[in-house]
């Protein structure tokens, strides 16, 4: 059977890299008695993934693992297999702080949710403190028309396979953005791509955005949180 568990990464294990989470993952599915499917090959690994990596300090409220199980894992002591809400408690007994399990479904999709994914929205909090222009805050159409009104919004970029950061114009992969500017800080809802045949890290938009009005913001001040993740076929939130 093919399952797919959505769930919410927040709080301080947000700091918890992507690897890692992965590795929780796969130690709570043993633990529960659940015997994950495995690829083959010289090297085979547990059919499972994540839709899309979460980098390592952003929170998330739409994350989704999905899973294949060997075969109907049995409860100890009978002959009846657990259903996917058994499933779904036993992993919930599992799961530090911070990882909540939502929900879970069978798998109603032909290729990996990887696959499937096609954007992602963002929350972006901007804390305006020291540096901040002398005009704040600006009109929320005015910035949002001035950003996206761009015909090429260019940054640097760096490559897997090149030392040097190449220029990059990330304005086709923004689709929607609107900015909420207040006394103490700067909040941003993007709507980006997301997926294997396009995606944008919101660290580009970060930097273009802070760039444009001339903010002074330490990076570390600022708070990213992935709000909902969007497919192509069948969602499962």
């Amino acid at each position: 059977m093919k399952y797919v568990i959505r769930f919410q990464k927040t709080g301080v294990i947000c700091y918890t890299s992507h690897l890692d989470i992965m590795k929780v993952f796969k130690r709570s599915f043993k633990r529960a008695g659940i015997k994950l499917a495995y690829s083959q090959g010289f090297n085979p690994h547990p059919k499972m993934g994540f839709a899309q990596p979460l980098s390592l300090g952003y929170e998330s409220l739409d994350e989704y693992i999905e899973f294949e199980t060997a075969d109907a894992p049995p409860i100890p002591g009978t002959a009846i297999a657990m259903d996917k809400e058994e499933i779904l408690e036993k992993m919930r007994e599992l799961m530090p702080e911070g990882l909540e399990l939502l929900s879970i479904e069978e798998a109603r999709h032909n290729k990996t949710l990887a696959a499937n994914t096609i954007a992602a929205e963002y929350v972006i909090e901007i804390p305006i403190m020291e540096g901040r222009p002398a005009e704040w805050p600006l009109d929320a159409g005015e910035m949002r028309d001035t950003y996206m009104g761009q015909k090429e919004i260019l940054t640097l970029k760096k490559q897997k396979k090149k030392k040097e950061p190449v220029t990059v114009n990330i304005r086709p992969k923004i689709r929607e953005m609107m900015f909420e500017p207040s006394e103490k800080i700067l909040r941003i809802e993007a709507l980006l791509d997301s997926g294997s045949d396009s995606n944008l890290s919101p660290e580009l938009v970060i930097a273009t955005v802070l760039e444009k009005f001339g903010l002074k913001v330490s990076r570390s001040d600022i708070r990213v949180l992935r709000k909902k993740i969007h497919f192509k076929q069948q969602k499962y939130n």
